[in-house]
């Protein structure tokens, strides 16, 4: 009886203090441990010190998980303002002049490289400059196509730049568009613009219809 009452006596002196150096690599609170765990005493008393371990490493982790979300949310600017969803139409007129393959490699990839100018009138008041490449196929009717172009302009009243994105397939004369705002590129007014765009032909005249989100305060 002497001798058990010894043994739970010795497991639960390894306190606060022995685990605090054995986290912070105290060798000789570390052997400490070790002779515990190997011991005779298997029961409780050990488990709970392991439990005590475990205990403060999740603290731990979970604490750095916290310091680290708050720091995102510091660092995120924050949106001034509700977000309003707003229409915008009407034409532009665009003009494509061909590259010459800068590279090598430009030269053996066998893209065509575009640079674009537009010019638009209506809801949107303004200018684009940007590149486009494209890849024909041998099947006819069957191409795709990238572009990146910066409007700079005034839309609803606001003034300010943006980027749209632009990535376009030909399916055997099956046409599938899809041109939208970068995300974080707006400027000046139109800082927080999000939205798609979509370019309708006819006639040879180019139409667009604009779905886009902008905060109430600029």
């Amino acid at each position: 009886m002497k001798k058990l009452a010894r043994r739970e006596t010795v497991a639960v002196g390894l306190g606060a203090g022995v685990l605090s150096k054995i986290l912070t690599g105290d060798r000789k609170a570390q052997a400490r441990s070790d002779c515990l765990q190997i011991g005779p005493i298997l029961g409780r008393q050990v488990f709970d010190v392991g439990s005590v371990i475990f205990g403060v490493c999740v603290a731990v982790a979970f604490g750095c998980v916290a310091f680290l979300r708050t720091s995102e949310q510091l660092a995120s600017p924050a949106k001034k303002g509700a977000v309003m969803t707003m229409h915008a139409s009407g034409t532009f007129e665009v003009k494509l002049h061909v590259q010459k393959a800068d590279s090598m490699a430009a030269e053996s990839a066998n893209l065509g490289r575009m640079t674009i100018e537009k010019q638009f009138h209506g809801d949107l008041r303004g200018t684009s400059a940007g590149e486009m490449l494209s890849a024909g196929t041998e099947i006819r009717g069957s191409a795709g196509y990238v572009a990146m172009e910066r409007v700079n302009g005034t839309l609803g009243g606001r003034t300010g730049t943006f980027v749209l994105q632009h990535s376009g397939t030909m399916t055997r004369g099956e046409p599938q568009l899809s041109v939208s705002v970068v995300p974080d590129s707006g400027t000046g007014e139109l800082v927080g613009i999000a939205g798609k765009l979509t370019i309708k032909i006819v006639e040879k005249k180019h139409f667009y219809e604009f779905e886009y989100t902008l905060p109430e305060t600029p």
